[in-house]
């Protein structure tokens, strides 16, 4: 056997007369091997590698320390055995590669606290921070739980707000058959527009407001615009029946418009106005001239109409 090696082997607690401490003068044995059992695990390394730096294991075999010994001559560590190879491979080589799982690294972390391996301590540490890293959020959806809590998050934001409020348990209203899946692809559309645009709008979601599905888009701290998915059905006797609707487009549309409100939060009239007024408005009358700019909001509704007949055949 050549080099510092080391045998790893599983034991059972032996069995016969207790360890008996010693006083371990390292400083004779040179690079002669020495038999570790750790925690039941099996190894052999010299003193020249286990005293190279200013560790516990170093006090340990250079005589500063007693340690303990079974009747067979193994040096026995009260402690997992699981890594202490790779504590081993350190001291000889300065650096290893650690384990991929971030348990394995904040179990190796915790033995070269124990025995004082302040290098290994590092490289661990610096490891779990890039593990961390990577497991960041692509992006962070806050939840409104008030609207105490929505005033501040918008007038905070340095950036546009895409706010969806859906709120699926108000069901004072009546539903179509297909109520239900467009409800969910508003949601659908909301998770894919967050990932696309989380660098430059907002997105919070509002589940305790009164609509059953509505957005509603924010620029320089101020509302813009509100696209309500709940429609109106006029029919024979069932008059005003509201359901969720799917306008994606006008929804697509509304998100690009917030997207001119990225530069710094001057108040800026003329966006203001050309955002928020709505389409069909060619020009304004008179008595809203005076109307702040700032203060409109363009509200979409949709409106269904329908003439079915709900009575039976015969009658």
């Amino acid at each position: 056997m050549s080099g510092d090696t080391c045998l790893t082997t599983t034991l059972c607690p032996p069995a016969g007369p207790k360890p008996k401490p010693c006083s371990f003068k390292g400083g004779s044995l040179g690079n002669k091997y020495v038999r570790l059992n750790v925690g039941g695990s099996l190894y052999y390394t010299t003193v020249q590698v286990l005293t190279r730096h200013d560790t516990m294991l170093k006090a340990m075999f250079s005589g500063r320390m007693e340690v303990l010994t079974d009747k067979e001559g193994w040096i026995l560590i009260d402690r997992c055995g699981k890594h202490f190879g790779t504590i081993l491979n350190y001291l000889r080589d300065d650096t290893i590669a650690l384990p991929k799982h971030r348990q394995e690294i904040k179990e190796l972390m915790a033995e070269a606290k124990y025995y004082l391996i302040q290098g290994l301590v590092d490289m661990c540490q610096a490891a779990l921070q890039d593990k961390k890293d990577l497991y960041e959020p692509v992006c962070s959806i806050p939840i409104i739980t008030s609207p105490k809590e929505e005033e501040r998050l918008i007038e905070s934001s340095m950036k546009p707000v895409v706010k969806l409020l859906y709120n699926r348990s108000n069901n004072k209203y009546s539903y179509t058959s297909n109520s239900d899946d467009n409800l969910l692809k508003n949601i659908e559309l909301f998770d894919k527009l967050s990932l696309r645009f989380n660098g430059r709008v907002l997105f919070i979601k509002d589940v305790i407001g009164d609509e059953i599905c509505c957005w509603s888009f924010y620029g320089q701290g101020r509302k813009l615009a509100e696209v309500c998915c709940t429609s109106i059905v006029y029919a024979t006797e069932k008059k005003q029946t509201k359901v969720v609707e799917f306008p994606e487009a006008r929804i697509y549309e509304e998100t690009l418009n917030v997207l001119l409100y990225e530069t710094p939060r001057v108040p800026d009239n003329s966006l203001l106005e050309a955002t928020s007024r709505s389409r069909s408005q060619a020009s304004h009358s008179e008595d809203d001239e005076g109307f702040e700019l700032r203060d409109r909001v363009r509200r979409i509704h949709v409106k269904r109409y329908s003439t079915y007949d709900d009575r039976q055949l015969g009658h």
